[in-house]
């Protein structure tokens, strides 16, 4: 039977329908087999995704026992040649997913090629990063160690050690887009050959201005090189950015918002509160233990960190620091410490979200003004101030483990900056919470020794931060606390901030960098041959001011807790402080050593027992 035509050869509007129809039903078969292809996507091992059997080996041995999402969808693309900008939340899985098709690439190439060249290159934005990828990278190729080499080019040593190390030939190199340029431009690195470019943290590495580091290594790239760009948050401008640089047509996988449920195992929290009371607050959340587990705290700059770090020790509190002042070494130390667990509280300076928040454009002409004469006066003084690391940070990438609770001590200046930070909890499946001290604009300024200027756009930079959380189906809920009963705790707040003055914490600062350098290995045979300058150095350690010690701080009075919380919270702290430490062996002991009623030395003098019972009234003759 034929159809009847019209004039364009084409067959009658109800004719049309009818074809249209099956036509539709094919279509919604074929959208039903592609969501049966997902389905069974998220049921594939790493086996299945093709990988070489040591690398499936070497993740077994990690205990990853299925790919994540950013695993299942990244690496087959990349495993294909395609290039892959990637969009997904903190603590999916991001490392894996571009490590893993590097040293896949790597492995096959060496089947047929085995003549050295640098394969890989991984561009990360600070040191604490690339030291975390290139522990990544000896991890998955742990069982193929001899085919793969990997180094890294953050390491504070000469350059005749960093050409030694290049002269290897290396597979993989991990480096920051400036410490890389440097070693191409010296002839050091050759990239002539290179086959796979990863950029971890891309909107971040535009960020603290490596863009004509950037630019130079494109140039010196052979055409053809596969990209992979991993970030958390990617704005529009920073993709047409690194896609002008180097993707040529990449793929985009946006995964934010295909989490679903996972997002519900970050709990977030803020405090609208003065600022005197964050740090009452922050006492009795740690002294209290009402957040427990390892935790991160993150403050606005170095004197802020160390100001919280004694006065937390004035409670006992135990903590450590993170800070650009110090060396990489130490600050990679203390992230392996914290992970052991040795340390359970990291305040960390976050100096950088400062720098690059994007709150800052909205500022009037005048403010400008005023912040541009502010910026003179610092710079100023900004010479008697130590050197600090322009490739630190340690609010994006590093992967702190089992992180409980995040703490924004001072508000970030912008919402990604607060989306980065939260990401350290919350991480590979567990549960976290993340706390935030808001100031409002009318407490702003009220406790002069303890207010610093970012906290004035607090409320603002909340807004924001809310509108993006939002976006990504979170919420941020009100902490709710007694205030009555925090006001008990209020006079033992004011003592220990009373105790921490500017001179303690220069001098905190001046004794931290003074034990780097007695423990610094570089430094280790100077110090042999001048055992002068030594034994100066530690006596001058000596003689440091260190901030005055109240011993009664260090317990909670039984009196000040709730009935509820006493027999949790206050076992083995609670009980009487003496004011004087009584030696038992000394007791009722006479002149001599021996017992008896003779008089014993008093230190300080004073009558002998208690003064309400001896202290007699004799009339007057």
């Amino acid at each position: 039977m034929k159809r009847k035509l019209n004039q364009d050869d084409e067959p009658p509007a109800a004719d049309a329908a009818a074809v249209a129809e099956p036509e539709k039903k094919k279509e919604k078969k074929e959208k039903k087999e592609k969501k049966v292809v997902v389905e069974e996507e998220k049921e594939l091992s790493f086996a299945e995704l093709g990988l070489d059997p040591r690398l499936v080996q070497a993740v077994a041995k990690l205990g990853f026992e299925k790919p994540t999402l950013v695993q299942r969808r990244a690496i087959p693309l990349a495993l294909k040649g395609e290039d892959v900008l990637c969009k997904a939340k903190t603590g999916s899985g991001k490392t894996a997913a571009y490590v893993l098709p590097v040293l896949q690439g790597v492995l096959g190439r060496k089947k047929t090629d085995s003549t050295p060249h640098t394969a890989g290159l991984i561009l990360v934005p600070t040191r604490e990063l690339a030291d975390q990828v290139h522990k990544a990278i000896e991890e998955f190729s742990a069982f193929c160690a001899k085919d793969i080499t990997a180094a890294k080019l953050t390491e504070n040593v000469s350059d005749a050690v960093q050409r030694s190390l290049l002269a290897n030939v290396p597979d993989v190199v991990v480096s920051t887009p400036a410490r890389a340029w440097k070693s191409v431009d010296s002839g050091a690195l050759s990239l002539s050959q290179l086959q796979y470019l990863v950029l971890d943290e891309a909107d971040l590495v535009l960020s603290y201005g490596y863009d004509e580091d950037m630019e130079n290594l494109s140039r010196s790239m052979p055409k053809g090189v596969q990209t992979t760009m991993m970030s958390a948050t990617l704005l529009s401008a920073e993709l047409d950015t690194l896609k002008g640089i180097f993707c040529r047509n990449p793929t985009l996988l946006d995964l934010n918002e295909e989490f679903g449920d996972e997002d519900e195992k970050l709990t977030q929290y803020y405090v609208r509160c003065g600022e005197d009371d964050k740090w009452l607050i922050s006492y009795l959340i740690f002294k209290l233990q009402l957040i427990k587990g390892p935790c991160l705290i993150f403050v606005a700059d170095i004197d802020r960190s160390y100001r919280l770090k004694l006065f937390f020790e004035q409670f006992s509190i135990r903590s450590c620091i993170l800070n650009s002042e110090l060396p990489v070494n130490t600050r990679i130390k203390v992230i392996e410490e914290f992970n052991r667990g040795i340390y359970d509280i990291i305040i960390a300076s976050d100096e950088r979200s400062e720098v690059f928040g994007d709150e800052k454009e909205e500022e009037t002409k005048g403010e400008e003004e005023e912040g541009e004469g502010e910026k003179k006066k610092k710079t100023n003084k900004g010479g008697r101030k130590g050197k600090r690391d322009e490739e630190y940070g340690v609010s994006r990438g590093i992967d702190f483990k089992n992180v409980a609770a995040v703490v924004n001590f001072d508000l970030p200046t912008s919402a990604s900056s607060y989306t980065h930070r939260i990401g350290r909890t919350a991480r590979a499946g567990r549960t976290g919470i993340a706390l935030s001290f808001v100031i409002p604009k009318e407490l702003f300024g009220k406790h002069k020794p303890t207010s610093i200027k970012s906290c004035e756009r607090d409320e603002k930079v909340l807004a924001k931060i809310v509108r993006a959380q939002g976006k990504m189906n979170r919420k941020l809920e009100p902490y709710n606390f007694s205030k009555e009963q925090m006001e008990a705790f209020r006079y033992r707040m004011n003592d220990a901030l009373r105790a921490v003055t500017k001179v303690a914490i220069r001098e905190a600062r001046t004794r931290e960098l003074r034990q780097e350098l007695l423990r610094s290995e570089t430094l280790k045979r100077y110090f042999e041959e001048n055992p002068a300058e030594l034994s100066h150095l530690r006596h001058d350690g000596e003689l440091g001011h260190k901030a005055r010690q109240q011993a009664h701080l260090k317990h909670v009075p039984d009196y000040l807790l709730p009935k509820e919380a006493k027999k949790e919270i206050t076992k083995g702290s609670v009980g009487f402080v003496p004011f004087k430490k009584v030696d038992k062996d000394k007791k009722h002991k006479g002149k001599f050593g021996g017992k008896g009623k003779g008089r014993s030395f008093k230190v300080g003098g004073g009558r002998k027992g208690d003064p309400l019972k001896t202290f007699k009234v004799r009339r007057k003759k």
